[in-house]
């Protein structure tokens, strides 16, 4: 008899793991591509003239969302994103290179990651995953803030915000040399051959191949690092795109849009946000600075080829591989795009300190735009291209700050192709989306998830993971947005917003063109009063200074955008540029 028992106990128990080992075998991988400051439009599949095949061939097998948000910035957005939680709630409420006086030693306003908050990767990697991640991190350099302490198993990270594609030559002074770090240990040499988007991609399919064999799943997040300035290339890109764009920024914000009509991406009734006021028109300028400005979007879109080339290497792997079988893929930008200009902006200040570190550390002048160790950045006149059919840009709560491309490709290629112009998407859900794909319920975590989970969506079974009921907020440095349907809210500060809550309706006006705050006051007071919710819910403080004070003294305010006039039959535009 105790026989007979051993025996059925013993086979109990080589059932029980064969069970348990096909539940694991049976739980999805999960491909995390993050790009950074690239615009809404830039993508192919979005509308773009950037070569982009194989992002394009991603959204041909998956679904493009149209109504995804993120923050206006970098950090905050990686918070987010890792967590499923406000940003406000994991310490990213500010980031710490623009911490306002009365944001400083207040909770949830650190600038970098709370520790007490459990990362996806902690999440996932405590229930048999492999965890991987390869990029910019951003999210605190404290040893205990690094990813191989935030559960990545394997990890090769830029700590900091930016820096050379070459070097550890950072964005400043003091970011020189930048902060990398490899599996826990903090490194002062990069690997050789450096390049920051090839290495990247190396360090992941490297990461996934070691463990591929074993069964267990698996969640690689790719950082990529481009395309944020300063713009690099390797010197076989460099003459790719020359007079692709000398047509000018006017005209090619109109052809992207058409591009985005046909393609479905937008309506045939959407108007382009109005063009930025203090940015001229193309055919203004002399022809020998078109040539010279063009190149600036020349060096950009090369920037991003070259990123969707090691995407695309990263897809064959996988498919060489057969882990494509069994693997749910990501990609979005983390922001919008930047307008910023640094090496101009340095060029006015040529006796500071700062501007002398510049001059002697990175290579200006426009015979090495896009070369290694030049600091070239596009600024606001490609930005806003990027940025179209919307208003605004990085650190902006306008659609063009905050709304991003989003492609989700499911194992079976669940409505391959099609775009989703209803789901309203935030970058909150994909924490929760993850952990129920992989069958992981209630998470042992601090604060409540607040995201919603894409599960039911991407599989068919939904168009949208929100009902008509929900919204989504987004708050930085005082630029403020609530969205509710179709309907959305947004303040921001002078000069680049009225620094009063403005009224627009999505669906008919994506390019924030007319403020019908006064015309709808009963939805206006509506959606006020979800952003009091919001802001009580997630310990939203206001800063009591702005990365946009000081603005109004170099540049001239926005002008006042306007209602449709009903009365007189027709819409007044706010600008003269159309």
């Amino acid at each position: 008899m105790k026989l007979f028992i051993t025996v059925a106990a013993c086979l109990f128990s080589l059932v029980f793991v064969q069970l348990a080992q096909a539940q694991k075998s049976e739980q999805p991988n999960f491909i995390l591509i993050v790009a950074d400051d690239m615009g809404f439009s830039d993508m192919g599949a979005f509308g773009g003239d950037i070569k982009t095949p194989n992002l394009d061939k991603l959204a041909s097998q998956g679904v493009r969302y149209t109504n995804y948000y993120v923050a206006p910035t970098c950090s905050p957005t990686r918070s987010m994103l890792m967590t499923g939680i406000d940003n406000h709630l994991v310490g990213m409420g500010t980031m710490y290179e623009y911490m306002a006086p009365n944001h400083e030693d207040l909770d949830g306003y650190e600038g970098t990651l709370k520790t007490d908050v459990p990362t996806i990767a902690e999440m996932l990697q405590a229930n048999g995953y492999h965890t991987y991640m390869a990029g910019k991190w951003h999210l605190g350099k404290e040893k205990e803030q690094i990813p191989a302490n935030r559960g990545f198993e394997r990890s090769f990270s830029m700590l900091s915000g930016a820096g050379s594609y070459f070097s550890m030559n950072g964005p400043d002074e003091e970011t020189t040399p930048n902060d990398y770090s490899e599996d826990g240990e903090y490194i002062d040499e990069l690997p050789k051959g450096y390049y920051a988007t090839t290495t990247f991609t190396d360090k992941i399919i490297n990461y996934i191949d070691s463990n591929k064999d074993d069964g267990q799943p698996f969640f690689a997040y790719l950082a990529h690092q481009a395309p944020h300035d300063p713009l690099m290339v390797p010197n076989k890109y460099l003459r790719k795109y020359k007079g692709m764009f000398d047509k000018g920024w006017d005209v090619l914000r109109d052809e992207r849009l058409e591009r985005m009509v046909e393609l479905g991406i937008v309506s045939e009734k959407t108007e382009l946000g109005e063009r930025l006021w203090y940015v001229p028109g193309f055919d203004d300028l002399k022809p020998l600075t078109q040539v010279v400005v063009a190149r600036k979007m020349e060096v950009y879109a090369a920037v991003l080829d070259y990123m969707d080339m090691e995407i695309g290497r990263l897809m064959k792997y996988l498919e060489d591989n057969k882990l494509r079988e069994n693997t749910y893929i990501v990609f979005f930008s983390d922001n919008g795009p930047d307008i910023n200009d640094k090496a101009a902006t340095y060029k006015k200040y040529p006796a500071t300190a700062t501007a002398n570190w510049m001059a002697s550390t990175y290579k200006h002048g426009f015979q090495n735009w896009g070369r290694a160790e030049s600091f070239t950045a596009y600024g606001p006149s490609w930005a806003q291209v990027s940025a179209a059919p919307f208003f605004g840009n990085k650190y902006t709560t306008f659609e063009g700050g905050i709304r991003s491309p989003l492609i989700v490709v499911s194992p079976e290629q669940i409505n391959a192709g099609q775009i989703n112009t209803e789901a309203l998407m935030h970058v909150k859900d994909i924490a929760p989306t993850f952990l129920e794909l992989a069958g992981i319920n209630n998470p042992n975590t601090k604060i409540h998830i607040q995201g919603k989970s894409w599960a039911s969506t991407i599989q068919g079974q939904s168009r949208s993971p929100r009902t008509s009921q929900d919204y989504i907020a987004v708050e930085l440095w005082n630029g403020k947005a609530l969205r509710k349907g179709d309907w959305k809210i947004v303040s921001a500060p002078k000069p680049i917003g009225t620094g009063e809550w403005q009224l627009f309706n999505l669906e008919n006006d994506p390019g924030e063109r007319h403020d019908l705050s006064a015309i709808h006051s009963n939805k206006f007071k509506e959606l006020l009063a979800h952003w009091e919710e919001y802001v009580v819910e997630n310990n939203v403080v206001a800063p009591n200074r702005s990365i946009f004070d000081g603005m109004e003294d170099k540049l001239s305010p926005r002008p006042p955008v306007y209602a449709p006039d009903f009365s007189r039959g027709s819409e007044v535009r706010s600008d003269k540029n159309k």
